[in-house]
């Protein structure tokens, strides 16, 4: 399986009825115990345990802490729109190599990259722009579209 937990042949994972309700258990809060989502979905703490283990070392979910970029001294988050030449997969890994961005995704339409940022302010986001951004080999141009406000943003969609 591969990070966005699909088997080699790009189909999705098979997960069964239980796995799906610790999925959602944890998308609920992070933070519930084994033992509580084992009363919620009929296994055992130890169960849950490896279920929850075997969920994330196949790539199908992670757990991790959302924090809010603006209350940690980040007060400018933007998504960059990339037109680019080349192989597209090379320059997202390239991307995805810059600390300051956190979200890289091939598109089709007016952009072949979309690219989340997040900075401290609008000088250092200069500076990704035109020292990292656009110095990398393939970016043809770029379109900057700042976040004025962060209206929503959620990660409990469920499974299917």
């Amino acid at each position: 399986m591969n990070s966005n937990g699909h088997s080699s042949t790009g189909r999705p994972a098979h997960l069964d009825d239980v796995s799906k309700m610790i999925i959602e258990q944890l998308q609920v809060d992070g933070r519930r115990s084994y033992a509580e989502i084992g009363k919620a979905v009929g296994l055992s703490e130890a169960a849950v345990r490896q279920r929850v283990q075997k969920l994330t070392e196949a790539g199908v979910m992670q757990v991790v802490a959302v924090t809010d970029p603006m209350q940690l001294g980040f007060y400018r988050q933007a998504m960059i729109g990339i037109r680019a030449s080349g192989d597209t997969r090379v320059l997202a890994d390239q991307l995805a190599a810059i600390p300051a961005v956190d979200y890289v995704v091939l598109t089709a339409g007016s952009f072949d990259i979309l690219a989340e940022v997040v900075c401290e302010n609008d000088d250092e986001l200069i500076a990704l722009l035109n020292s990292q951004i656009r110095m990398l080999d393939g970016v043809s141009s770029t379109e900057t579209f700042m976040y004025l406000k962060l209206h929503k943003q959620h990660y409990n969609w469920g499974t299917r």
